[in-house]
């Protein structure tokens, strides 16, 4: 057996199962679930007829690579969504969703034997640790600061983590906090990659969710703007699932450095994940079109301008910068508070610190908060919102 396997943490979800198993939730009211972020909207029926229509692709083997068509939508995208202008054929390969995409390039770019570290936000979303640790890295979990609406601080890593360092998770808009990386930060994180050499994974699956009117800034326009048209030692990770509500279809796509995509795709050839063809039909129908992208960003915009006015008088949360969760401080215990919500109003929510890690300067950064995923319709998230002001009222009482 991979004596590996034995330093990987319980999944928050198997911890939430574990935490509540013992409760019976309040047969006053239907559940509500908060606690995972998998969207509930409905798929566009322009994807189900993509679908439906390239049936006949299940009678061949698809290739890794992907075929061209798609590569060139992914590629047709990321030129209008970025300004960023890709060579289809070398810097851009489909993916079966951004998670197994995010995991299998840990196992492409560490090498074990230079006592690699693998840097990643705290808070963060849980394949980046377990990535780290099956390659033969050690995490490094850099906090988020409250004060900056949890922005990462990249300036409290030292410098000798910086020069063991082989792989840089980002994730932005961020999982949980929505904050979004400004162009100074990327510059300052440019920079200790040309020094040190290591790759950055740009996780970026939630960024066509946001609040204002202009969209979050991505890696590759990132460094477009720095002037850094080779990509060098930059991959994007971009998924359909939140932007185009097809969290089963598994799709997405990686982009960037094409010296790091030659051997990503000698990997996941031996790896043997390879979109299936009507997988991929599906997805160039969704790349190509924004409309529903447009729509399904105007009922997020909506429903976080319903729910908050009725969180903020009792919670401490704020509109994110981007996405779809709620980072949200509670009074005492995360893990009290997800237990009583559920046990009296049937709310599932996810304690912060089962999404997070006791840092070097020590503290857990997702203590005294939990995650609310807002992906369910409006009308729910206003009754679940209702719902968890009572429940704190009743509990100040």
């Amino acid at each position: 057996m991979n004596p590996l396997l034995s330093r990987l943490q319980p999944y928050p979800f198997e911890r939430l199962r574990q935490l509540v198993a013992d409760i019976t939730p309040n047969p006053a009211y239907r559940p509500i679930s908060l606690g995972m972020g998998e969207p509930k909207h409905p798929t566009p029926e322009l994807v189900k007829q993509a679908l439906a229509g390239a049936l006949g692709g299940l009678a061949s083997y698809p290739a890794t690579a992907g075929e061209p068509a798609l590569r060139e939508a992914c590629a047709g995208w990321v030129q209008r969504r970025y300004g960023v202008t890709l060579d289809a054929r070398t810097q851009v390969l489909p993916v079966n969703g951004t998670r197994e995409a995010l995991f299998a390039f840990a196992q492409t770019v560490i090498d074990p034997g230079r006592q690699p570290i693998v840097v990643a936000p705290n808070p963060f979303y849980q394949i980046y640790e377990g990535a780290a640790l099956l390659a033969g890295a050690q995490p490094h979990y850099v906090a988020s600061d409250a004060a900056r609406n949890f922005a990462v601080d990249w300036d409290s890593v030292p410098a000798a983590v910086w020069a063991r360092t082989q792989l840089l998770y980002v994730c932005s808009p961020g999982n949980p906090t929505g904050a979004v990386m400004p162009l100074a930060e990327w510059r300052k994180l440019f920079e200790l990659s040309d020094r040190h050499g290591f790759a950055i994974a740009s996780d970026e699956c939630y960024s066509e969710i946001y609040f204002s009117g202009e969209p979050p800034l991505g890696g590759l326009e990132a460094a477009r703007r720095l002037g850094r048209d080779d990509l060098r030692n930059l991959v994007m990770f971009t998924s359909l699932s939140k932007r185009s509500n097809v969290p089963g279809m598994r799709s997405g796509f990686v982009a960037g450095d094409a010296a790091l995509l030659k051997q990503f795709l000698l990997y996941r050839t031996y790896h043997g994940s390879a979109m299936s063809p009507v997988v991929q039909q599906a997805s160039i129908a969704a790349w190509n079109d924004e409309q529903h992208v447009a729509d399904n960003r105007a009922q997020y915009q909506r429903k976080f301008a319903q729910v908050l006015p009725l969180l903020q008088p009792v919670l401490d949360v704020r509109l994110p910068d981007a996405g779809f969760y709620l980072w949200a401080g509670v009074p005492g215990s995360d893990t009290d508070f997800a237990r009583e919500l559920l046990a009296q109003y049937n709310v599932t929510v996810l304690p912060g610190s089962y999404i997070a890690r006791e840092t070097a300067a020590g503290g857990n950064p997702g203590q005294g908060r939990v995650r609310m995923a807002l992906v369910a319709e409006t009308a729910e998230c206003v009754e679940a919102a209702q719902r968890i002001v009572q429940f704190v009222q009743s509990r100040s009482k």
